[in-house]
Parts: structure tokens; C-alpha cells; sequence
């Protein structure tokens, strides 16, 4: 954040800073929802207490701090082994088509042409990816004891490749298990019209002939939210600092962000109840997609830039991998909003 800061000019690096916030709300809506539901599910809170309740969160989030960043990261990675856990204990339970599985990996062009599985396919990238979480790396390779040495640089981005390449392997490990799951389960059985985690939950234990499903459903729905919090709180706080070299007690920013994303979901959710919820989760995941160019396009051209990265800049073919892959983003992107708007 501080490098695009002190790189574009004012009118550029303001509005990225701008949608580098967006991106830390959007997610911070999908943990509130998330979480809501969950607590729902497991223990049959309203969601609009639920909601409520997750404003709370912001005391789980300064114990991990004042206990060390590590802390926070072995949190993190215990939350994601448990909603990894749940999920594939029910695709288990489902026993789907893996041919069919493997076969669905392949893009297809239908996702373009089709306005509502663009949509969706969007929510997917931006669930998986996340924006912040570019932000987010970057910063935790600044927490390792690292030397000034061109090697030791080398092995500590070396290790920050690992790191990130893991974690969004394990993302795309999860939102691939959701769609395995839902398939196996549910379109299979003829319930092709299941659009809330409410009625997924309820059908699940009929369905997989377990009891213990619908439990691991809603604790991987509470998981994946507290996981966002995480996530977002930290993103944040590094965007915020980065930028406008602003800090403010953790608790405040944690507040602040908190109560501007409970806004939205509180009205919806009074509103149109759980269907309005469900969609509100949805689009928050493209709102993520949207946002994500804005991260990815100064992350590529600052590492393909050699004044700035002097021998430690990408190679040429990676870069332009990179760039290709920001383009189609992109072009997604604008194809998704001219349909929306025109089409």
C-alpha cells in the first residue's frame, strides 16, 4: 500500500486506496453473513442477532494480536483445516461423479455468454482470490526475521510463494467442495431449486443419510466467517497504515469497519430474511472480483518493474502470464457490467 502510495500520483493512489477499502467491507459483509448463518444453524440464533453478535468478534481479534502474530496465523490455519474437514467429510458422505468432478474444472464458454453463470463464476474468483488477501501476503513476509543479503531476500519471498500459493490452493480446495457438494447432493436428487444455506442445511441430513452433516455444514459457515473476520481486520489495518500512514488502536479500526459493514446487513436481512441474505452474500463475493484489478494491476506492474525491484524482478514470461491473466479479469469484469446495465 505504502509503494502504490509513494509511486502514482495522488489522484491514482487515493482511489486505489479507496477500492482497497471497498474490498476489506465486502469481505467483512460476507464473515457478518457467514457467521450469522452459522450461529443460526448451529444453535438457532436470529440472524439479526447473530449479526449483532459478530460485532464481538473484535475482542477475539486483539487477544491474537496481543499474543503475536503467529498466534494469529495458527488460528487462521486451524480455521481452515476444520472448514476443509467439514466439507470433505460431506463430499465423502456424497460420493460424487469424480470423473464429472474433474470434467468441471475445464472452463467453458457458456460462462461468458451466459449472464447468470458469469455471475456466479465472478463470486467464485472473488471468494477464492480476495483482493485484500494480496495486500494481506505481502505485508506478512514484513513479520519474518529476514536478512538484507539479495539470498536472504530470495528465500524469504521463496517462502512467501509457498505461503500464498498454500493458502489459496486451500481456498480453491473449499469453494470447489461447496460446488461438489451442492451437485452431488442436491442436483442429483432432483432439488435443483435449493438458493439458501438454510435449506441446504435442512436437506442435507436426509439426503447423505447422516446426522452429523448438517452440524459440519454450520460450523464450517461459522469457520469461514470468523476466518473473514481475521482476515479483513488484518488487510485493513495494513491498507489503512500504508496509505494515509494512519493508525488508529485496533479496536477502533475494528469497530468502524464492523459497524459500517453490520449497517447493510441488518436492513436487508429485516428486510427479505434469509433469501435477501443469501443474495446479499453472493454479491459481496462479486463485489470482491470487482475490486480485485485494482490490487492485481499495481502488484504486476510494481514486480515486473526492474527500477524497483532490481534483480529481484519477475521473469519476463511470468509477467506476461500476469498481464494476461489481469486482462481477462478485467475483460470479465466489464463484460459482467455492461450486461447488468445494458444488457
Amino acid at each position: 500500500a505504502q509503494a502504490c502510495r509513494d509511486a502514482y500520483p495522488r489522484w491514482v493512489a487515493w482511489p486505489l486506496w479507496l477500492f482497497g477499502e471497498i474490498a476489506i467491507s465486502a469481505t467483512d459483509l460476507a464473515g457478518i453473513i457467514g457467521t450469522a448463518i452459522g450461529l443460526n444453524l448451529l444453535f438457532g440464533i436470529p440472524l439479526e442477532i447473530g449479526v449483532l453478535i459478530t460485532a464481538l468478534d473484535v475482542f477475539l481479534i486483539l487477544a491474537l494480536q496481543a499474543l503475536g502474530f503467529r498466534w494469529i496465523e495458527a488460528f487462521v490455519v486451524t480455521l481452515l483445516g476444520v472448514i476443509a474437514f467439514c466439507f470433505l467429510f460431506q463430499i465423502v458422505l456424497a460420493d460424487p461423479d469424480w470423473g464429472g468432478v474433474i470434467l468441471g474444472f475445464i472452463p467453458r464458454t457458456e460462462i461468458v455468454t451466459n449472464p447468470e453463470m458469469l455471475y456466479i463464476a465472478l463470486g467464485i474468483i472473488g471468494a477464492t482470490v480476495m483482493p485484500h488477501n494480496l495486500y494481506l501476503h505481502s505485508a506478512i513476509v514484513q513479520t519474518r526475521a529476514y536478512g538484507e543479503t539479495e539470498a536472504e531476500k530470495r528465500e524469504a519471498l521463496r517462502f512467501a510463494t509457498i505461503d500464498s500459493t498454500v493458502a489459496l490452493m486451500l481456498a480453491l480446495l473449499i469453494n470447489a467442495s461447496i460446488l461438489i457438494l451442492a451437485a452431488a447432493s442436491f442436483h442429483k436428487a432432483g432439488h435443483t431449486d435449493v438458493a439458501e444455506l438454510g435449506q441446504a442445511h435442512t436437506l442435507l441430513q436426509p439426503l447423505l443419510g447422516s446426522g452429523l452433516a448438517p452440524t459440519l455444514f454450520g460450523i464450517a459457515l461459522l469457520a469461514c466467517g470468523l476466518n473473514s473476520t481475521v482476515t479483513a481486520t488484518l488487510a485493513g489495518q495494513i491498507v489503512m497504515e500504508g496509505f494515509l500512514h494512519l493508525r488508529l488502536p485496533n479496536w477502533a479500526r475494528r469497530l468502524v469497519t464492523r459497524g459500517i459493514a453490520i449497517v447493510p446487513v441488518v436492513i436487508v436481512t429485516a428486510i427479505y430474511g434469509e433469501r435477501g441474505t443469501s443474495q446479499l452474500l453472493v454479491l459481496s463475493q462479486v463485489i470482491l472480483s470487482m475490486q480485485l484489478p485494482f490490487a492485481v494491476i499495481p502488484l504486476v506492474r510494481f514486480v515486473s518493474d526492474r527500477r524497483k525491484m532490481g534483480d529481484l524482478v519477475i521473469p519476463r514470461g511470468v509477467a506476461v502470464l500476469a498481464w494476461i491473466v489481469a486482462g481477462i479479469i478485467v475483460a470479465l469484469n466489464v463484460k459482467l457490467l455492461f450486461e447488468t446495465f445494458f444488457g
